[in-house]
């Protein structure tokens, strides 16, 4: 058999502090979002076309959602792809991801 090979650390990057995944905080910004218009998973989920239990598992972090459905389900909350993405990466550069992270950078 093969030798495995770890993937080498970034140089900011220590055991300590690992890098949150993008889809933790993607779920976050979704969830927030939809909190702060009092909507229901099942209201946003069916104005976007998925179903609430992919949403869920989508603000939970546990999937990683195509562009297209990241673009129906801004759209659902009154969002464009660029507003969300941008909320994500302000978020990610503020260290203010609190869901699961990344372990191997």
């Amino acid at each position: 058999m093969g030798q495995v090979i770890e993937f080498p650390r970034r140089s900011h990057q220590t055991e300590s502090a690992p890098a949150p995944l993008w889809r933790d905080a993607v779920g976050e910004v979704l969830r927030d979002e939809r909190r702060t218009q009092e909507r229901t998973l099942a209201d946003v989920a069916g104005a976007a076309g998925v179903s609430t239990q992919y949403l869920s598992e989508v603000e939970r972090g546990r999937k990683e959602p195509s562009s297209e459905v990241l673009d129906a389900v801004a759209g659902a909350l009154g969002l464009r792809l660029l507003d969300l993405t941008g909320r994500v990466t302000r978020r990610l550069a503020a260290g203010q991801v609190t869901g699961p992270v990344c372990l191997a950078a």
